[in-house]
């Protein structure tokens, strides 16, 4: 580890980081507040741990520490029949299911012959179409 120049800021609360609160990430590599000594005042932005595997100290900052967003899955709202999707876009019913049949927009065929539209792939065929 290099010495910390005064002027080195913490990656997570960006104050100014003292040489007995520095660490560096293990994940991202950045600096961070981690208070080494116990009779000298310091912030935590992050946390050490042991790890097994490696037998080895594993150092992380907070903002690798929170848990990723949970990707939403995509709700009814999000699919639109042909119907739908034509009154979306403007576009009749016979130019969407033309545009669908030529693989300009994904879409799906139920087993009734409904033409079913994701909401995302509609409004993308509508941006290169340049109307939206």
């Amino acid at each position: 580890m290099t010495e910390t120049a005064s002027s080195d800021s913490c990656s997570i609360c960006t104050e100014p980081v003292e040489p007995h609160t520095e660490s560096y990430c293990n994940a991202c590599g950045q600096l961070f507040h981690l208070n080494q000594r116990a009779d000298l005042p310091g912030r935590d932005c992050g946390t050490v741990s042991l790890s097994e595997t490696h037998l080895a100290l594993v150092f992380a900052c907070n903002a690798c520490l929170e848990e990723p967003a949970e990707p939403v899955a995509p709700t009814l709202e999000a699919v639109l029949d042909l119907s739908e999707a034509a009154l979306a876009t403007g576009l009749s019913e016979g130019e969407l299911a033309e545009a669908a049949a030529a693989g300009q927009v994904s879409h799906r065929r139920t087993a009734g012959g409904s033409l079913l539209f994701d909401r995302q792939a509609v409004e993308e065929l509508l941006r290169t179409r340049g109307t939206a």
